[in-house]
């Protein structure tokens, strides 16, 4: 009995892991849906997603009754400012690497750091080497997003400096995996979320307001865009904080790898685009990484 009660907990948090890394899967489909039917730049859409998605839980945690007895202390104010700076650097960093290079490319070398990255910070701070279960799931899973994800980019220093830039990304999102582990009074996962996605899309917004963010009234692409602040940035993003303290930071990183595995089936099954033998192999390859990693959470 002890054993299943001790259990519940990691089965809701890889659960509820899962259910962060879908969220961001379906994030692609929307961000792109909402530049296509908009005429948006990335930027623009990023900046969106930031607002929307931070404005969505503000409201949501002000109907629950959430922001009552709120103190805005120095650690809460530095915690919101880090998590929305973080936030927004992710962003930018990450859609300059896209045009740079393509999204694949870009994706690829974002999404796939980011378990690195935590892993090598992890293991220098332990001062030791990562279990090998861990070093097996993080292998695991960057193999297979490199056979899922990769295509060919653009050469030269575009292709340089777009790997760059989604190297930054990707240490900007593990420095907010380890950062958000930390707890601070006053703060809980959903505020956090809800005024962290604020800030970073507030920074976002010069340059989005540049590249020009004018929404057309039309019901199809308002639809996309409360679906793309609501479910793949606002519910997706809380639900990753929301363990982040109890769950191993490799373990919540690899939940990244979620996204684009995600955006794969659903191009498959919404666009009939076919993934290929290659494909499908990566496909492979990422989900045993996860379930390898989820299996020591």
């Amino acid at each position: 009995m002890s054993v299943s009660i001790d259990a519940r907990p990691r089965v809701r948090s890889s659960l509820t892991l899962l259910l962060a890394g879908f969220c961001w899967g379906t994030g692609g489909l929307a961000g792109s849906l909402l530049a296509e039917r908009a005429g948006l730049h990335s930027i623009s859409v990023a900046t969106y997603r930031l607002l929307l998605g931070g404005a969505a839980v503000v409201l949501y945690v002000w109907a629950v009754g959430g922001l009552r007895g709120m103190v805005w202390t120095t650690a809460v104010v530095r915690r919101v400012l880090v998590a929305g700076g973080l936030l927004g650097s992710f962003q930018a960093a990450y859609f300059l690497a896209v045009g740079l290079t393509s999204v694949g490319t870009a994706t690829m070398v974002t999404i796939g750091s980011v378990p690195v990255f935590v892993t090598a910070v992890t293991a220098v701070r332990a001062r030791r080497w990562p279990p090998r279960i861990t070093l097996v799931s993080v292998v695991l899973a960057v193999a297979g997003l490199v056979l899922l994800s990769s295509e060919p980019g653009r050469g030269g220093w575009a292709l340089g400096a777009g790997v760059a830039f989604a190297l930054a990304a990707g240490a900007g999102f593990a420095v907010l995996t380890l950062v958000m582990r930390r707890p601070v009074e006053g703060l809980d996962h959903q505020r956090t979320t809800a005024f962290g996605l604020l800030v970073g899309g507030c920074l976002l917004l010069p340059a989005g307001l540049a590249f020009g963010m004018a929404l057309p009234l039309r019901a199809d692409v308002i639809a996309v865009a409360v679906y793309f602040g609501v479910v793949p940035t606002g519910l997706g993003y809380a639900a990753y904080f929301r363990v982040l303290r109890t769950t191993h930071p490799v373990v919540a990183a690899l939940a990244t790898l979620l996204e684009p595995l995600t955006a794969a089936l659903l191009s498959v099954v919404c666009f009939h685009e076919g993934l290929g033998a290659q494909g499908w192999c990566g496909a492979a390859l990422l989900a045993a990484g996860l379930l390898v990693g989820y299996s020591r959470s």
